[in-house]
């Protein structure tokens, strides 16, 4: 699996929302992982984009699976996510993540899934700063949250053509 849940909170004092975004599932022994999915998490779903923004001040500007991100394997590991929010009002946000120092790991040869990351870019700012794991810092209007969750571990040494 992706080695954790991404839990993303954010709010004010008028509204709170909170999501758990998928990422990859680790391969075995027989089969691919799985991309974009909960893993040892059932019956979640994330707000549909329309939902999202009708509800509260934010748009969605990106949410598509994370190429590459998956680890190398016999039988690779399935690719996590990018999920990018725009922030359109001040709110405190909160993360709650894990594998960002060190991806998934792989089983029988397999190689590790990429890490997640957790990225900030504030309204001028020419480059993306990551953020820390776990965080909670207070957003502006125009600021954008990037979270790019971990691919799953490849399973057995990958083939050679």
């Amino acid at each position: 699996s992706q080695g954790t849940m991404n839990n993303l909170l954010f709010g004010n004092e008028s509204f709170g929302y909170y999501e758990t975004i998928a990422g990859g599932a680790g391969a075995g022994e027989g089969f691919p992982g799985a991309a974009g999915v909960h893993t040892h998490m059932t019956n979640t779903r994330i707000t549909d984009p329309e939902v999202l923004e009708r509800r509260y001040p934010v748009r969605l500007r990106r949410f598509s699976l994370r190429a590459g991100s998956g680890g190398a394997g016999r039988f690779p590991g399935g690719d996590g996510v990018i999920r990018e929010l725009e922030f359109l009002d001040e709110v405190e946000v909160s993360i709650l993540s894990q594998r960002r120092a060190r991806g998934p790991y792989g089983a029988a040869g397999g190689a590790p899934g990429q890490p997640g990351r957790n990225l900030l870019l504030r309204p001028g700012a020419k480059e993306w700063e990551e953020l820390p794991a776990v965080t909670t810092f207070s957003a502006r209007a125009g600021d954008r949250l990037r979270i790019e969750t971990p691919g799953g571990g490849g399973w057995g040494a990958p083939e050679r053509g």
